[in-house]
């Protein structure tokens, strides 16, 4: 896999604010997001927890993704010298 140092920052900057969007989904009922989150229902108290879990699971890819941007090089093995 090749390392793209620069996908570092942007990942964990896209995965944080995925995990606080998760967060608003689950603490929030439908009626009280912001009207620019899809499934905003004026007045509604249905919780939108498929939307929360997606994002969860967004934001949590994201930071992966970043972890394994942070590793070694390709190509590079370690040995072990007994």
């Amino acid at each position: 896999m090749r390392k793209n140092r620069t996908l570092i920052v942007p990942a964990i900057v896209v995965g944080l604010l995925l995990i606080v969007v998760a967060i608003v989904y689950f603490a929030d009922s439908a009626g009280a997001l912001p009207s620019f989150f899809p499934g905003h229902q004026a007045g509604s108290s249905h919780h939108h927890v498929k939307h929360g879990i997606a994002a969860l699971c967004l934001g949590v890819g994201a930071l992966i993704l970043a972890w394994f941007q942070t590793g070694p090089a390709g190509g590079t093995q370690r040995r072990v010298v007994r």
